[in-house]
């Protein structure tokens, strides 16, 4: 490995950029005269010394419509960071998720050329919609970095060098534990950070609470908005019984009796704090209708997803697990009515067995995780896999 190693980081999402600059940091405490670069957000940016891009908020697109509007955009950057790379010639490129970009990056790299490594951090779910990629993942990619334990063999079985680090998502969530009692009655309402994804959820959690409202008066709502999210909440809930709150998403999910969450981070985070939750998400049609096309499971929350490979762990890695009963009911496109949504909340706030139970499952699915040292682990992992 050269002296001062020269890394360049892709991510497109603000998960990634948090994921990325948690293990930058750690690459960091190693190496410390290690050079970033890249393309992210603000959390990334302020860890690098060579050429980056703060582009993640035109990046974080939702959906396949969201993606073909914004085509050109994509177009223009993809031969942006493609010329930047073979400009600054770094050590290695490691891709942080964001998969429908970065492995189309990573394969122009490989193809062109590019006499770095390319790793990949954080296993994009190709085993939920196209397990068929993986072996062509292995051809292009020099090593893949893993959060979920059932991922790794998975990988290693097309020949592809895979490390499986733990969650870093749970490391710092660590950090954010208050040992607060929960409060009776309080019922957590998390619509996601995206404005599309606020504007076609929320209104229905809002319409749920009104109902639950009607039938008990004495309970209390809450929902907490994503940066720059709370004006638009606030107007959304005018009428509503339901208080906004400016960010404190992971403060509501320690004090609250129960939960409807958003599908996607939000839902490991409410499992991560024991918050006894229903999964709630809906999407455009046309989105809906190509990924339940492409969708090779039965769940959609990755806590549902986990507990089926530790129920039914399939025989050979490369097939999908059976399916299990689910521990998190979804609440998915017309299922997720209001009516739907009070009862699913009302059974939560007042079954506290019901509630007890699933925060028990829940906490059996976070302990397979390994959060603690995780970020430490895969920047361990990426600086081993720099050219000597």
């Amino acid at each position: 490995m050269r002296p001062d190693p020269f890394l360049w980081f892709v991510a497109g999402e603000e998960s990634g950029d948090a994921r990325a600059f948690e293990v930058m940091s750690a690459i960091r405490d190693l190496r410390p005269a290690v050079r970033f670069g890249g393309a992210g957000g603000g959390r990334m940016q302020s860890l690098c010394n060579a050429a980056f891009d703060p582009w993640i908020q035109r990046a974080a697109v939702v959906g396949l419509w969201d993606v073909l509007k914004n085509y050109g955009y994509f177009r223009a950057k993809f031969q942006h960071h493609l010329g930047s790379i073979f400009k600054l010639q770094p050590d290695a490129v490691v891709f942080v998720d964001y998969p429908g970009f970065n492995l189309r990056l990573a394969r122009a790299l490989r193809q062109k050329g590019y006499s770095g490594k390319i790793l990949h951090y954080i296993s994009p779910q190709v085993w939920a919609w196209n397990r068929g990629r993986i072996p062509r993942m292995a051809r292009i990619l020099d090593l893949m970095i893993c959060v979920f334990p059932f991922e790794a063999p998975m990988y290693e079985a097309s020949g592809l060098h895979t490390v499986f680090v733990g969650h870093p998502l749970l490391e710092s969530l660590a950090r954010e534990k208050t040992g607060v009692a929960r409060e009776a009655g309080l019922l957590g309402l998390f619509p996601g950070s995206r404005e599309r994804e606020v504007r076609r959820i929320f209104p229905v959690m809002l319409e749920a609470a009104r109902i639950l409202s009607k039938k008990n008066p004495a309970l209390r709502f809450e929902s907490a908005a994503g940066p720059g999210r709370a004006a638009m909440m606030r107007k959304l809930a005018e009428g509503s019984p339901v208080r906004i709150l400016e960010n404190g998403a992971h403060s509501l999910m320690q004090r609250a009796t129960a939960g409807l969450v958003c599908s996607g981070t939000a839902t490991l985070e409410a499992a991560f704090f024991g918050l006894p939750y229903a999964l709630v998400y809906k999407t455009a049609w046309l989105t809906f209708e190509v990924g339940r096309r492409l969708v090779d499971v039965d769940a959609l929350g990755i806590v549902n997803i986990l507990n089926n490979y530790l129920v039914n762990p399939p025989p050979d890695p490369r097939l999908p697990a059976k399916s299990a009963p689910h521990i998190v009911r979804e609440f998915i496109q017309n299922e997720a009515s209001p009516e739907a949504l009070a009862a699913e909340a009302q059974r939560l706030l007042e079954d506290s067995k019901a509630g007890e139970k699933l925060s028990a499952d829940l906490a059996r699915i976070v302990s397979v995780l390994q959060g603690d040292g995780a970020a430490r682990r895969a920047a361990q992992a990426l600086l081993e896999a720099l050219p000597a």
